[in-house]
């Protein structure tokens, strides 16, 4: 199986991972600064109903809700930089274990974490539409339903990586090193 992430050689995957990392903690770190705090955005990301994505919204004053509107202009920047760096955590993992099905499974993962920005910029494409209109059906539950299956994706992805890592450590620890005489 191949993803584009593949093409990157062997010798600079870890730079270039180390850049996607600096640069998705630093706009997670925006993020946590942005607002809004009370109802989160998470909070009307998965509200689901016109019900209750109306109660989020009203919620709001018109700080929060100018806060809401720029964080998911701001998220269409974001969406391919989380996307891409654990896409390529995946990428990356997958050359741990010389088994193809959990070679397999990194590649597929990666794709899923691309298919996950795909579903963020749905999801935000219907909470924007919520925000500068009315909370009316589907978009609730569009954008609950994406940022559920977001979620998911980048939850597996991250757990990937991590077993990846874990083994990686595992069959690094068991590399007998010949004692210089």
């Amino acid at each position: 199986m191949y993803h584009p992430l593949n093409s990157i050689p062997d010798g600079k995957r870890l730079k270039a991972f180390l850049w996607l990392l600096a640069a998705t903690i630093g706009i997670t770190i925006v993020f946590r600064f942005i607002g809004p705090f009370k109802p989160t955005i998470v909070d009307f990301e998965l509200a689901g109903s016109v019900e209750k994505s109306s109660a989020i919204i009203g919620a709001w004053d018109t700080l929060a809700r100018l806060q809401t509107c720029f964080n998911l202009g701001f998220d269409y920047l974001y969406m391919p930089v989380y996307s891409t760096t654990i896409a390529l955590a995946c990428v990356m993992g997958a050359g741990v274990i010389a088994r193809n099905g959990w070679k397999n499974l990194g590649i597929l993962l990666a794709w899923g974490l691309w298919l996950a920005a795909i579903l963020d910029a749905v999801e935000n494409y219907a909470l924007i539409t919520m925000m500068y209109g009315s909370p009316i059906d589907p978009y609730p539950q569009i954008a609950a339903y994406c940022a559920a299956c977001k979620f998911g994706l980048i939850l597996l992805g991250l757990l990937y990586a991590l077993i990846s890592l874990i083994l990686y450590l595992v069959k690094l620890s068991r590399i007998k090193l010949v004692p210089l005489k």
